[in-house]
Formats: C-alpha cells, sequence, structure tokens
C-alpha cells in the first residue's frame, strides 16, 4: 500500500441537511485515523434550492443545462469550500475527495447527476480535488452505488463476521460481510420519506428523536401496500435514487400513523434485504440520521434479527463516516486502486472511481 496522506473528505447526502467535511490519515487501504470533522448546515433557502433542483434533474431524459441546477451547483460549491475552512487543521491536506450531491440518480437511464463545480472548489481550497466518483463504475456497467461499502470493509478490519453496516441517510444502504463473502446495495428508503411526510404535515423537517413515529401505530394494510413493489424483487447489486418511492400509500392516515409506518417500511426493507443473504448477520451497525432516531432503530431491532448497534459502539464516527469514505476514495484515485467491486455495484471488473480537477500552479497529483 502507498505512504499515508492527509486528505479531506466532503459529502452532502440526499437528506440535503449540509456538508460533511472529515480530515483523515490514509494510505488508501486499512490506515484510516480520523483527525478532525466539521459540518456546514444549509440554510433554509440552500435546501429549498437544492430540492427544487433535484425536482428539474429528475424530470430530465438526461442531465443538460438548466438556470436553477447552475445556480444550486454553485452554491453548493461555496457551501463546501466553508466547510473545508471550518475543518480544524484542513491548512495540511494535500487533497480533497469531493461527492457533490445527488440531484438525480437514473441507473435505469444510464446515468447520475452529482451536482458540483470541482475546478471551482480546487481554486476555492487552492487543493487539488478528486471528483465525479459514480461515473466511471457506471461506464462499466455498475450502478454507480453505494460507493463506501471498500470503505468499510476497510474499517471493519478486526471486527469479525458476520456483521452489516447499514447507513441510513435518505436512502437506505447495507454493506455485508460473511466469513468469505461480501457484498452492497441499497435496500430501500431512508429517511427521506419520512422527512417529506413531516414536512408535508408542517411539523418542521424531520421526526426529532423519533417522538412522531413513537406516538403513532404502524398501519400493517399499507405496509404490505408498500412493500408490494418490484424493486424488492431485485437481486443482486442495485441503487435507488431519493424519489423511487411516493407517500400516496399514506393518504388519509394522521400524522403520527403515518409516521409510526414509514419508519417500520424502512426497518421492514432492511429486514427483506437481511433474509436474502447468504449467511444470517449478527450485528448490524448503524450509521447515518437514522441512527438517532429512536423509533427507527427499535423497528429495526425487532424486524432484523440481529444485534442492531450505532456506529459509535465500534468506535466509529457516525456524522462523519460518509465524509471519511470520500477521502479514503480519493487517495484510492491517486494510487489507481478500485473504489467499486462487482460484489457492490455490479460493475463487470473492480474500477478506480474518480477524476481530478486541479488548482492554479498545480501540474500533477504528485
Amino acid at each position: 500500500m502507498s505512504a499515508t496522506r492527509l486528505v479531506i473528505g466532503l459529502m452532502s447526502g440526499t437528506s440535503a441537511d449540509g456538508v460533511d467535511a472529515a480530515l483523515v490519515e490514509t494510505d488508501g487501504g486499512t490506515h484510516i485515523v480520523p483527525l478532525a470533522a466539521a459540518e456546514r448546515p444549509y440554510s433554509p433557502a440552500e435546501r429549498d434550492l437544492l430540492r427544487r433542483a433535484a425536482r428539474r434533474a429528475l424530470a430530465m431524459e438526461a442531465p443538460g443545462p438548466d438556470p436553477v441546477i447552475a445556480e444550486a451547483e454553485r452554491m453548493l460549491t461555496l457551501a463546501h469550500a466553508e466547510a473545508v475552512a471550518a475543518l480544524a487543521d484542513h491548512g495540511r491536506a494535500e487533497l480533497i475527495g469531493f461527492h457533490g450531491a445527488t440531484l438525480a440518480h437514473r441507473p435505469d437511464r444510464g446515468w447520475t447527476w452529482q451536482a458540483g463545480d470541482a475546478p471551482l472548489l480546487a481554486r476555492l481550497t487552492g487543493r487539488p480535488v478528486v471528483y465525479d466518483f459514480r461515473s466511471a463504475d457506471m461506464a462499466a456497467g455498475g450502478q454507480g452505488a453505494p460507493l463506501a461499502p471498500g470503505f468499510h470493509r476497510a474499517l471493519a478490519t478486526g471486527l469479525g463476521a458476520p456483521i452489516g453496516v447499514l447507513n441510513i441517510g435518505g436512502v437506505a444502504n447495507l454493506t455485508w460481510f460473511t466469513r468469505d463473502r461480501w457484498g452492497a446495495f441499497d435496500t430501500g428508503p431512508g429517511n427521506a420519506l419520512l422527512d417529506d411526510w413531516v414536512a408535508h404535515h408542517g411539523l418542521g423537517r424531520f421526526d426529532a428523536d423519533g417522538a412522531l413515529a413513537a406516538c403513532g401505530r404502524v398501519r400493517e394494510d399499507v405496509l404490505t401496500a408498500m412493500l408490494d413493489n418490484p424493486w424488492f424483487d431485485r437481486e443482486g447489486p442495485r441503487s435507488l435514487d431519493r424519489d423511487d418511492f411516493s407517500l400516496a400509500p399514506l393518504r388519509g392516515l394522521s400524522p403520527a400513523d403515518g409516521a409510526a409506518t414509514l419508519a417500520a417500511f424502512t426497518a421492514e426493507a432492511v429486514a427483506i434485504a437481511l433474509r436474502a443473504l447468504p449467511e444470517q448477520l449478527e450485528t448490524l451497525l448503524v450509521t447515518g440520521g437514522g441512527r438517532r432516531n429512536p423509533a427507527l432503530m427499535a423497528a429495526l431491532a425487532a424486524r432484523a434479527e440481529a444485534e442492531v448497534k450505532p456506529v459509535e459502539a465500534v468506535g466509529w464516527q457516525g456524522d462523519a463516516l460518509e465524509a471519511q469514505a470520500f477521502a479514503w476514495l480519493a487517495v484510492r484515485h491517486v494510487c489507481g486502486l478500485p473504489g467499486s467491486w462487482p460484489e457492490t455495484t455490479g460493475c463487470r471488473a473492480p474500477v478506480v472511481p474518480g477524476r481530478t480537477a486541479l488548482p492554479p500552479g498545480h501540474v500533477s497529483l504528485a
């Protein structure tokens, strides 16, 4: 493995909460030392702009020019630069891994769209920026997602198996390890539907502390209808867009019953995925915003047939984990090492992720 590097990873997830930044010392292998983390939240106006841009992108047959998307891209790039500046000791970093924000993910149409102006970010930060992590995987026949599983595998060295890492952001994805096999895929909705349901009823941006879901009743008839979806019959690596599922089946439910049913939907989708694995998992480590929802965690514990723990139980930093993953993937790019595999995205062969944007004065990544 190569020498260690100090790298900043940046992530803006489909929940559109803000930008997570992490400073990591890593060799792109199992040497991973988190050094600092920071968050730059989006304002309500910025979140609204991102959602409008996402709706426009989702309606397109393929990525193309659009004034709202261009405005959103500039806004989020400036926000990412602010996140870098807020990161303790950021001046020592030699490289940035920049995911951008997913506006639309359409593997069925052969494309995915992560907004973000990497050349501008390189100029603003004075650092080389590795970006566009998904396109090469899709060109090789992959889904382009999820991309964190290789990082999960590197982190989980020594934890034993069978074990799973479940990331519950806007979409939920699972990385699983048995004693001799591994893989990854999206399991279904994460927080996105629940967030949208809460916002639709004027009760905030999300179900804080799971309070709304906790006082509701799961409507099993509605849950069954939502699970009657061809998505759950797909095998192997698969990935979702944030808006692939709808709130329509919940029409007429009370806010609390709808929230409880949506929490159960996310948990049961995970349980379905776990039952399809070649070996039953003993432990499920949960990261992402969903781990902060006690009602959702309780639903997982009831349905998953595995011990459910937040990733902090093994010393990982759940709020920074995805940002750390893109720091690690940036080093994989520099070293010419794969960041996705047939087992994780369905690509034909392991794929080296990313492209590079250099700031003025840099002629290479060396």
